[in-house]
């Protein structure tokens, strides 16, 4: 099963290896990934693989949201993210 992780706010260094060391204590397999800065805000779009998790999905979420607390930090299941953004 897959999750669609995304964070949107201010630039500023080790945003990614914040998510990237996040999804390693999870066990979660980072897929894809991908980000750009657009006037000094960071946005980025991670696919994960959430298989091998080692810890409740909700859990997860607050994990990411704690250690960026300022940015908007959002995590889904694919097929919520797919069914959201459905054209």
């Amino acid at each position: 099963m897959q999750a669609m992780i995304t964070v949107v706010g201010k630039d500023r260094v080790g945003i990614l290896t914040k998510v990237s060391q996040e999804c390693a204590n999870a066990n979660v397999n980072i897929v894809d990934v991908a980000q750009t800065v657009m006037s000094g805000y960071f946005t980025m779009s991670m696919l994960v693989n959430i298989d091998e998790m080692k810890m409740a999905f909700d859990s997860f979420r607050k994990e990411l949201e704690t250690v960026l607390p300022d940015m908007r930090v959002a995590v889904m299941h694919e097929d919520i993210f797919r069914s959201m953004h459905r054209i």
